[in-house]
C-alpha cells in the first residue's frame, strides 16, 4: 500500500473540483466546516471496475477484463470483486474499495415485492465502483492522504499526475444553473391523504405497525448537478453527505442518517425516527426541540424502529453482542430536529461487512414495520419507484471496513430533470396534516435552495 500526505484543506471540495465533471467520480462528504462534528471526507475517480445491477442483471466491467453479465446475488458479486489480502494498517478510514450506491428497488433483489409503483428514472438499481485508489481528508487532525492498494497497473503509472493534481489549488467554483418553472409533486394533497388512510386501515387491521410514505419533487434545472451540490451542501450541510455523477446522472445526497458502519469489526447504526420542523426565533426553536424530545409518539416511533434494526443486525453478529447505547437523542439540522438513537454490535466470525448490509436492506428506519409488510403497502401507495432515495450510498473497504448513510435528503438529476423525494413514518396516531407539513420541512432546504416556496400539487 502506498500513502502520501497532501496539503490539508477545510474545503474538499476544492480537492474534488479537478474530477468532478468524470463520470463516476465520488465525494463522500462529512460535510465539514459547515458541520463541526464532520471528520472524514472520501474523494476518488476513475474505477479500475465498475458493477452496476438492472433487473435481474449485474453488468461487470474492468478495464483490463472486459464486460460481462452475471444474473448472480448483487451483494455476493461485489464481495468477490474485494476478495484478496487488503494492507490497512494506517487508521485512515478508507484505503481502496468500492464507493457508490445501492438503490432501496435492489431491496426487490431480498425480497418478493409486487412491481406496482412505476419506473421512470433510468439509473442502476446498484452502482459500486471498485478503486485502487482514494484522498481522504481527517479534519480533525487536519490532515490529508492519497492512499492506493496498488491491485491495478494504472494506479502506478498515473500517481505522480495524480498527487500533483491534488496538491495543486484549485477554488471551488460559484455555482450557476438556472431553475426553470415550478417544483410539482408526483402526489396531490388528495392523492396523498387517500394513501395515508389508506395506511391508517391497514394499521387497523393489524397488517403493520408503521409505514413509510414518500412523496417526489421535480424540477426542471438547467447546469451541471455539482453546482447544484456544492449549494447543496451550503444550504443543508450533512454529516453522511456525498455526490456521485454516473454515465446516466448524478446522485447528490444530503443525509443526516448513518445507515450502517463497520469499523474493525465493530458495527454501528444510527436510525432517525422523530422530527419537527425549525423555527428561525431562538426561543420558539427551543420549545419545538422540547416537544420532539416529549413526543409519546415520535419516542414510540423510533423505539419501534431501533427494534426492528437490533434484529436485522443481530442476523450478522456475534450473540450478546448487540446494544443500544444511546436512546432518543436529539440531533439538530439546518431545517429540522431529529430523534436519533444509536445501535452497536460486534460482527460474527466469518461475516463480512457485505453479508450485514444484505441482511439489513433496505434499513428499517425508510421501511416501517414490519419490514416486508410496510414495503408492499408502499410499493402498492406511490407512484413511482423510489430508486436511490433510502437506499444507502457509502464505501466498503478491501480491508472489510464500510461506512454507508441511508440515502434520504438525496436528489436524482438526468439532464435537466431534477428529483427529490421526501417522507414520514405513518403510525396509528399520526395525523394527516402533521404527516403531510413533515415531509415538506424535510423538503424545505431544497425547496428554498431554488428560490420555491410553494410546491404546485401536480397528480400523476
Amino acid at each position: 500500500m502506498k500513502i502520501v500526505e497532501l496539503p490539508y484543506r477545510r474545503n474538499s471540495a476544492e480537492l474534488f473540483e479537478p474530477i468532478a465533471g468524470e463520470p463516476w467520480s465520488v465525494f463522500l462528504d462529512s460535510g465539514f466546516p459547515l458541520i463541526d462534528s464532520g471528520r472524514y471526507d472520501i474523494i476518488s475517480a476513475r474505477p479500475y471496475m465498475t458493477l452496476t445491477t438492472q433487473g435481474a442483471d449485474t453488468t461487470i466491467a474492468g478495464n483490463r477484463s472486459g464486460t460481462g453479465v452475471n444474473p448472480g446475488d448483487p451483494f455476493l458479486l461485489l464481495r468477490e470483486q474485494l476478495a484478496g489480502r487488503a494492507d490497512n494498517r494506517s487508521g485512515i478510514p478508507f484505503c481502496g474499495g468500492a464507493l457508490g450506491y445501492f438503490a432501496y428497488d435492489l431491496g426487490r433483489r431480498l425480497e418478493r415485492i409486487p412491481a406496482t409503483a412505476q419506473r421512470d428514472v433510468a439509473m442502476p438499481e446498484m452502482a459500486m465502483g471498485v478503486y485502487d485508489w482514494a484522498v481522504v481528508v481527517d479534519h480533525h487532525m487536519r490532515r490529508t492522504w492519497m492512499v492506493g492498494q496498488g491491485r491495478c497497473p494504472d494506479t502506478e503509472r498515473n500517481w505522480a499526475a495524480l498527487e500533483r493534481m491534488f496538491r495543486s489549488t484549485v477554488q471551488a467554483r460559484l455555482p450557476h444553473y438556472t431553475v426553470r418553472g415550478d417544483i410539482s409533486s408526483n402526489m396531490t394533497r388528495e392523492r396523498y391523504a387517500q394513501a395515508f388512510h389508506r395506511i391508517q386501515h391497514y394499521i387497523r387491521e393489524g397488517d403493520c405497525y408503521q409505514v413509510n410514505l414518500a412523496q417526489r419533487f421535480e424540477i426542471s434545472v438547467a447546469g451541471d448537478p455539482w453546482d447544484i451540490y456544492l449549494d447543496m451542501r451550503r444550504h443543508n450541510p450533512a454529516p453522511y453527505s456525498g455526490f456521485m455523477r454516473l454515465p446516466q446522472g448524478a446522485v447528490l445526497s444530503s443525509s443526516p442518517e448513518r445507515f450502517l458502519q463497520v469499523s474493525n469489526g465493530q458495527v454501528e447504526t444510527k436510525p432517525i425516527k422523530g422530527t419537527i420542523r425549525r423555527s428561525k426565533f431562538a426561543y420558539e426553536d427551543k420549545a419545538l426541540a422540547a416537544q420532539l424530545l416529549e413526543s409519546d409518539k415520535d419516542r414510540a416511533e423510533n423505539l419501534m424502529i431501533v427494534d426492528l434494526l437490533r434484529n436485522d443486525i443481530g442476523k450478522n453478529c456475534r450473540i450478546g453482542s448487540v446494544a443500544v447505547p444511546r436512546l432518543f437523542a436529539l440531533e439538530s439540522f439546518a431545517t429540522v430536529h431529529h430523534l436519533v438513537s444509536t445501535v452497536t454490535g460486534t460482527l460474527a466470525e466469518g461475516r463480512h461487512a457485505l453479508d450485514l448490509l444484505r441482511g439489513c436492506f433496505p434499513g428499517g428506519s425508510i421501511t416501517g414495520a414490519p419490514k416486508l409488510r410496510a414495503m408492499e403497502i408502499s410499493e402498492e401507495l406511490e407512484p413511482h419507484r423510489r430508486g436511490v432515495y433510502c437506499g444507502a450510498l457509502g464505501y466498503v473497504g478491501f480491508d472489510g471496513n464500510m461506512d454507508t448513510n441511508i440515502a434520504i435528503r438525496t436528489a436524482v438529476t438526468l439532464g435537466d430533470r431534477y428529483l427529490y423525494w421526501a417522507g414520514g413514518g405513518i403510525v396509528a396516531d399520526s395525523t394527516l396534516e402533521s404527516e403531510y407539513e413533515e415531509s415538506f420541512a424535510k423538503a424545505q432546504a431544497v425547496l428554498s435552495l431554488f428560490g420555491r416556496g410553494m410546491v404546485q400539487n401536480v397528480g400523476s
